[in-house]
C-alpha cells in the first residue's frame, strides 16, 4: 500500500470518525431540544386545566365533601389529548378525541401522582402511535388529589428527526467523498517532492550523474527544507566524487614518470650495472631522487584531496615577520650559491591561520621562483601591511610567464611549453599555494614579463584589524 493511499485512508477515516461523533452529538441535542420544547407546551396546557379546576372549586368544600368538581376539558383538546386521573391513577375524565381510550399510565408514574410530583414520559398506544405525556399534579387545599395528563403525538418530531438523520447521512457521505478526493489531491501534492527525490535518485543511479538536482519551487516547509538538504548533500557528494576522480587522475598522471624512472634503473642494475660502482651509485641516486619526488607528490595530492573534501584549517595568530624570516633562511639553503636570495622590506604583521600551511605556501612560491630563475639571478622576499591586508611578495628575475600562460598557472599539472616543461616539477605547487591562500581568506596575485621575471603577491587579512585580536 502506497503512502499516498495510506494518508488518504487515514485522513478520510479520521474525518468519518469525527463526523460520526459530531453528528451523533448534534442529533441527540436536537432531539432533546425538540422533546423539551414539546414537554414545555404540554406542561403549559396541563397548567391551564389545573388553573380552571382550581378556580371552580372551593378548598373548604373539597375538604368537607372530599369531591372535586371537574370542568369540561374538551375546550383544550385539539392537537392534545387530555385526561384527569385520581391519586390512585384511575381516570375520571377524558377529552373526546381520546374516544374513551385511556392514556397508559406506568406504575412508577402512579406513585409520583400520589406523591404530588410532575413527570414526563413516552408511551406506545394500541394503534402503534407514540405519545409524549406530561403528568402535572392536581393539588386542592394543599393536598394532591390527582393529576392532569396532557399528551401529544410524537409523529411530527419523529418526522423532523428522520429528515435530520437523512440530511446528516447523505451530507456526511458527500463530505467524506469530497474529503477522500481532497485528501488524495493533498497527499499527491505533499508527496510530489518525495516523488521528485525518488526520480532524481533513480536517474543518478542509472546515469551515474551526481550533477542532477531535485527541482525546488515549493514553499519553505518541511519538505522544501528536505529538498534543499538533499540538494546540498548531492552537491557535497558530487564534490567528493569529483575530488576522488581528480585524485585518481592526478596519481596516475604524476606517478607514471617516477615509476618508469625507478623501473628503468632497477632493470639497469639487474643487467649488470650493480657490478659497476659508478653506475650503481648513479642508479641508486636516481631511484632515491624519484622516491623522494614521489613522496612529495603523494603528500601534495593528499593535501589537495583533503582540500577538495572541505578540509578546515585550525586558525591561530601567526607572526608573519617571524615566519618570513624562517622561509628566507630556508630559501638561502635551497638556492645555494647559484641564486641570490635577499630580504626586502619587512613590516611586523599578524594573521590568523595555520603556521605550517602558511610556511608551505611561501616555500612553494620560493621553490617556483628558484626553478625558473637562471644562475646569477635574484629572488626577493618582502612583507608589508596595507589597508587591512598583509602583503607578502616573492619577486624573481627569472624567465617570466607568457600572457597566454598566466591565467592557467594555478591549475593543477599545468606546465607552459617554454618554461615549465623542463622544470621537473609536478605542477601542484602553485595550486596548493592558491588553495592555502584562499583557505585563509586571501588570494595570490601575479604579474610577469617574459625575460624579466615574475612577482607573486600573497594577500592575507590583517588580524590586527579584526576586533578582539591584539598584536603581541
Amino acid at each position: 500500500m502506497s503512502i499516498r493511499l495510506k494518508l488518504t485512508l487515514w485522513y478520510t477515516g479520521l474525518l468519518a470518525f469525527s463526523l460520526l461523533g459530531f453528528s451523533a452529538l448534534l442529533y441527540s441535542l436536537i432531539a432533546s431540544l425538540l422533546l423539551s420544547a414539546m414537554d414545555d407546551r404540554l406542561a403549559g396546557q396541563a397548567q391551564d386545566v389545573i388553573s380552571l379546576i382550581q378556580s371552580e372549586n372551593d378548598p373548604a368544600a373539597v375538604l368537607l365533601s372530599g369531591r372535586v368538581r371537574l370542568p369540561s376539558i374538551d375546550v383544550f383538546a385539539s392537537q392534545y389529548y387530555i385526561q384527569i386521573v385520581q391519586a390512585d391513577g384511575r381516570p375520571v375524565q377524558l377529552s373526546e378525541n381520546l374516544h374513551n381510550r385511556e392514556l397508559p399510565i406506568p406504575a412508577s408514574v402512579v406513585q409520583e401522582i400520589a406523591s404530588g410530583r410532575a413527570r414526563a414520559y413516552t408511551v406506545q398506544t394500541s394503534s402503534d402511535a407514540r405519545l409524549r405525556v406530561v403528568s402535572v399534579p392536581l393539588v386542592v387545599a394543599r393536598r394532591p388529589v390527582g393529576a392532569v395528563q396532557v399528551a401529544q403525538n410524537l409523529a411530527a418530531i419523529e418526522d423532523a428527526l428522520r429528515v435530520i438523520r437523512a440530511v446528516m447521512l447523505f451530507g456526511g457521505a458527500f463530505a467524506l467523498l469530497l474529503a477522500a478526493i481532497g485528501g488524495a489531491f493533498l497527499a499527491r501534492t505533499v508527496l510530489r517532492p518525495v516523488e521528485a527525490i525518488t526520480r532524481t535518485a533513480e536517474r543518478i543511479t542509472l546515469a551515474e550523474d551526481l550533477s542532477q538536482r531535485i527541482p525546488s519551487a515549493g514553499p519553505n516547509d518541511e519538505l522544501g527544507r528536505l529538498v534543499k538538504t538533499i540538494n546540498s548533500m548531492l552537491a557535497r557528494l558530487e564534490t567528493l566524487f569529483q575530488a576522488q576522480q581528480r585524485l585518481v587522475a592526478d596519481v596516475s598522471h604524476d606517478l607514471r614518470t617516477p615509476l618508469t624512472t625507478i623501473q628503468g634503473n632497477v632493470d639497469l642494475l639487474r643487467r649488470g650495472a650493480a657490478d659497476d660502482p659508478e653506475m650503481r651509485a648513479q642508479a641508486l641516486q636516481a631511484i632515491g631522487d624519484e622516491a623522494a619526488r614521489m613522496r612529495r607528490m603523494v603528500n601534495d595530492l593528499l593535501l589537495l584531496a583533503q582540500a577538495d573534501a572541505g578540509l578546515k584549517l585550525q586558525r591561530q595568530p601567526v607572526e608573519m615577520d617571524t615566519l618570513l624570516l624562517e622561509v628566507y633562511r630556508q630559501a638561502q639553503v635551497m638556492a645555494g650559491d647559484r641564486i641570490n636570495v635577499r630580504l626586502g622590506a619587512e613590516d611586523q604583521a599578524l594573521v590568523l591561520g595555520e603556521s605550517d600551511r602558511l610556511r608551505q605556501l611561501l616555500l612553494n612560491l620560493v621553490d617556483n621562483a628558484l626553478k625558473y630563475t637562471p644562475a646569477g639571478g635574484q629572488v626577493t622576499l618582502t612583507l608589508r601591511r596595507r589597508a587591512g591586508w598583509v602583503l607578502v611578495t616573492v619577486e624573481d628575475t627569472g624567465i617570466g610567464i607568457s600572457p597566454e600562460d598566466l591565467p592557467h598557472i594555478f591549475e593543477r599539472h599545468y606546465r607552459a611549453d617554454r618554461s615549465r616543461s623542463r622544470s621537473g616539477g609536478h605542477g601542484l605547487g602553485l595550486a596548493i599555494a592558491q588553495w592555502i591562500a584562499q583557505a585563509h581568506g586571501g588570494q595570490i596575485e601575479v604579474t610577469s614579463e617574459v625575460g624579466k621575471g615574475s612577482i607573486f603577491t600573497v594577500r592575507l587579512p590583517d588580524a590586527t584589524a579584526e576586533p578582539g585580536v591584539k598584536h603581541s
